[in-house]
């Protein structure tokens, strides 16, 4: 399994001839948008930030679409979508939390998720959170101090901090990987993970550069 990360909260994760794409810039943002096509496109909010499904539609390649909480199965890939909020773009509304379980791992994308107090049927039903994608930004999302409060509740083995720089609080990075302990952690390009890799990481950091 392959991620890597565009900005705000999009990132594109591939294994084999698949390809998965998280909360995809729209062309009506602001923020910086890239082009690719997918096989299932997971949206967590309603916001032009998150929503881009013509970004990763292309060629001959037209992604499912999966916006909102439930139980969907394809490609062996099974995602399970429990409701959230988040007040991102200035007024209360749904997000969706997902959890992607694929090639023996699985992924918790939290989106825009706005509060630290998860719902204890999302806790029930995760048993190991292998990856962990987390809003850090502020303002309507997750601040640092808070995104890293719930990582450690969630006990993932690696954490990628999302929404933050022109996202969201251009600090927060740094108070994120001070919170972590992780300061002297460096971007890289893409992360590339198998379900061995995983076995003696706890709660470890990992900076993708967009």
């Amino acid at each position: 399994m392959v991620i890597s990360y565009f900005g705000g909260e999009f990132f594109k994760v591939t294994f084999g001839d698949t390809t998965l794409a998280f909360n995809p810039v729209s062309k009506d943002s602001k923020l910086k948008t890239t082009r690719f096509g997918a096989d299932i496109a997971l949206v967590t909010l309603n916001h032009e930030d998150l929503n881009g499904i013509d970004q990763v539609t292309h060629g001959e390649k037209k992604p499912l679409v999966i916006t909102g909480p439930g139980e969907y199965e394809v490609k062996d890939i099974f995602i399970k979508g429990f409701p959230s909020q988040s007040s991102y773009g200035g007024t209360p509304q749904l997000n969706t939390v997902y959890a992607v379980t694929l090639e023996g791992m699985t992924l918790l994308f939290l989106g825009a998720l706005g509060s630290k107090k998860i719902d204890a049927d999302l806790r029930g039903m995760i048993d190991v959170v292998d990856v962990l994608f987390v809003p850090i930004g502020g303002n309507g999302v997750l601040s640092a101090s808070d995104a890293h409060e719930l990582s450690v509740l969630l006990e993932p083995h690696i954490v990628i901090p999302m929404h933050y720089g022109e996202i969201g609080n251009r600090s927060a990075l740094q108070t994120f990987l001070k919170e972590e302990g992780d300061e002297k952690l460096k971007p890289i390009e893409k992360l590339t993970l198998k379900p061995k890799d995983l076995v003696e990481k706890e709660g470890e950091g990992e900076v993708l550069a967009s």
